[in-house]
């Protein structure tokens, strides 16, 4: 597989010079007894307000997007280093919503860099993607050798209940992991109304709703852990693969709040053999 150099996602952003720019850029250092956020610069409306740690040792925070939507046009950046023997959980409080444009893409670049020996949870809640949208996202993970991830998306085409169901629209999904160096998965997904991959059993199958959580490295036999810690409701349709020290689950289903469902009994299934500890939800999640 052939990584996406960071220029070329910059090259994409730069064919607009519309709409707003966010750029949050965050660092994490240990500090006595537990992982404290170092480093903190926003430009634009993407911001954390604070941290907190309800575990001790790991950080959480919560990035915060104030507008709540993002337009054509608009570019949100977040840049996120985690130093060595860190560990941070980042979640957001509410979903994404890309909406409709006339022309302009609106472009959210995220690139995580995990020091060795430092550990990354990244747990947003979900991408609405409104019909006429036209959006790319990029995730890019650089892990240090030993260094630990998990992290998971959900992305909704439409707002079905609304009677919106992604018409004309279209997103451009695009992740790497890389381990000092070495791309260990890369994935490229290009989602078109009206394209058969959208619709076919080979494809989402009509499914509106879609998600994948991505741990590594995970150990051996995890997969079977996760297919019997997830009840699988009816409507949505799951899978467990593995490649190389990396596990992913996939699943397509109805809607997002079923699929963070699902999302949720894995990663706390599997936190503490991957993270190296018991599974403490963000408060936000319960509110």
């Amino acid at each position: 597989m052939v990584a996406v150099p960071a220029q070329t996602v910059a090259a994409a952003e730069s064919d607009t010079d519309a709409g707003w720019l966010g750029h949050l850029q965050l660092g994490y250092q240990f500090r006595a007894d537990r992982t404290v956020l170092a480093r903190r610069r926003h430009q634009g409306p993407l911001l954390v307000q604070r941290s907190f740690h309800p575990e001790g040792e790991v950080c959480h925070s919560y990035i915060i997007h104030p507008p709540g939507g993002v337009v054509g046009g608009d570019r949100l950046r977040l840049d996120v280093t985690v130093d060595e023997g860190a560990s941070a959980l980042l979640t957001t409080p509410a979903a994404a919503k890309f909406y409709r444009s006339a022309g302009p893409s609106a472009y959210q670049s995220q690139a995580f860099d995990v020091a060795p020996g430092a550990g990354l949870e990244f747990l947003p809640m979900e991408t609405i993607l409104h019909g006429q949208s036209r959006t790319a996202l990029y995730n890019r993970f650089h892990l240090g050798a030993d260094a630990r991830l998990c992290t998971w998306d959900i992305l909704c085409l439409g707002r079905p209940g609304s009677g919106d169901h992604f018409e004309q629209g279209d997103c451009l999904q695009d992740l790497l992991i890389e381990r000092e160096g070495t791309c260990v998965l890369h994935e490229r997904l290009n989602l078109v109304h009206g394209d058969p991959l959208l619709t076919r059993p080979w494809g989402l199958g009509g499914h509106p709703a879609l998600g994948a959580l991505v741990a590594t490295p995970a150990p051996k036999g995890l997969e079977a852990s996760l297919r019997e810690a997830v009840t699988v409701p009816p409507g949505l349709s799951l899978g467990v693969t593995r490649i190389g020290d990396v596990v992913l689950l996939r699943c397509l289903g109805p809607g997002a709040e079923v699929i963070r469902r699902v999302l949720e009994q894995a990663w706390a299934c599997l936190r503490e053999p991957v993270m190296g500890r018991p599974p403490v939800p963000p408060r936000i999640w319960k509110t």
